[in-house]
């Protein structure tokens, strides 16, 4: 067994317990509270604060080379849709991922992930969608579950097939390739839990976007959405429509589309710092969502665009940029995150007999996490009960 001991603060799902202690027994939180003994192995972590490990819900962790050149485009002004109109964007990281060999792709993603575990996360969710052809999305998925199998963060696999459409095919050619044949192979082979698409004005229209995560709910895979990140074009109220687990970016989501998420109970996962990459002024609407009751989670969206492997730096920008309180942000950042990728039951929040994905760090309090921005607050991560 293991004891965190005395820690300062213990962030729980209904407040903090200041000087208290959690014990883990066989990967599990067994009790948290005071006075506790009994354990073989002891972590002082007096002055210190206990949080959930992050869950990341929201990115492209596994691609091939880099776009740093963009970076200039982007300071002078250049749009996403410029810089993809310049031979930037999302077709230039698949033609550099088609290339990639499987262990290539395994040995980059695998250093993204050792670095998201030392800032803390210890859940991630990762898309394809830089394939963009049957024989490279399959490659991606088969490299996620490969995370999943050997690297201590839980991986879970979401199926991006609609995440553009390649320079070399047709548009509705491509469409009907997603449905007919990438989604009942990655379905049979159970590489993913998620169907996404990228529902956005020179991508997938909302009666496009609808064909696919239909034809992925068909084949047993659970509907999620890219919607609403450039302009409004319906991908909230779609969320909803297809009882989506989650629509992310949301940046332009309409009132309505927002009211029609919180009655149908979707997710809504907030991606601040793709805005901040893109140097754009604009974020998403967060408090407004919450105040229409729906429930907000925050994730890194890591990708060749917006490259960071930060859930901290996440969390501050969402407590800067769009209003989040540090508690609204860091439940952002763990429980509602885990709910839009269906592991609130596991991970998430520190609770008696969840998985003792726990976070450790150099601060008395969950607040200094926005407080004392621009370093890694974490101490020690402890992921199934173990020190990692």
């Amino acid at each position: 067994m293991l004891l965190i001991k005395d820690a300062s603060e213990i962030f729980l799902p209904d407040g903090v317990q200041k000087n208290a202690s959690v014990l883990i027994e066989d990967g599990r939180i067994k009790k948290i509270g005071k006075n506790i003994g009994g354990a073989d192995e002891v972590i002082d972590a007096r002055g210190k604060t206990v949080l959930p490990g992050f869950v990341d819900c929201h990115t492209h962790a596994i691609f091939a080379g880099s776009r740093e050149f963009e970076l200039e485009m982007k300071l002078n002004g250049a749009s996403y849709e410029d810089i993809a109109k310049r031979g930037g964007g999302i077709n230039y990281t698949v033609r550099k991922t088609r290339e990639a060999s499987f262990q290539q792709l395994f040995n980059e993603s695998k250093k993204r992930l050792d670095r998201m575990l030392e800032y803390g996360t210890t859940t991630a969710e990762i898309k394809s969608g830089y394939g963009l052809n049957l024989e490279s999305e399959i490659k991606i998925l088969k490299v996620a579950n490969e995370l999943n199998r050997k690297h201590e963060i839980d991986i879970v696999p979401t199926f991006l097939g609609a995440h553009a459409v390649p320079p070399e095919i047709d548009k509705d050619e491509y469409i009907g390739l997603v449905i007919d044949e990438m989604i009942p192979v990655v379905a049979e082979k159970k590489l993913a839990k998620f169907c996404d698409v990228f529902c956005e004005s020179g991508y997938f229209t909302v009666d496009e976007s609808r064909r696919i995560l239909q034809a992925g709910k068909e084949h047993g895979l659970i509907p999620k959405i890219h919607a609403d990140e450039f302009s409004s074009c319906g991908g909230a109220g779609l969320a909803a429509e297809m009882n989506a687990i989650s629509a992310d970016h949301l940046l332009m989501a309409s009132d309505d589309g927002i009211k029609r998420m919180a009655t149908a109970g979707v997710n809504a996962v907030l991606l601040p710092a793709v805005p901040f990459s893109l140097m754009q002024e604009r974020y998403a609407p967060a408090r407004k969502m919450m105040k229409e009751g729906v429930r907000v989670a925050l994730a890194t969206d890591l990708n060749p665009n917006c490259w960071t492997e930060n859930m901290q730096f996440v969390i501050q920008l969402a407590c800067f940029k769009m209003g989040m309180t540090p508690r609204e942000a860091i439940e952002g950042a763990t429980i509602n995150a885990a709910r839009a990728v269906g592991m609130e039951n596991e991970v998430g929040s520190i609770e008696e007999g969840k998985k003792a994905d726990l976070v450790i760090i150099d601060a008395p309090s969950h607040v200094f996490i926005p407080y004392h921005f621009g370093v890694n607050l974490v101490e020690k991560v402890i992921k199934n009960g173990k020190v990692v």
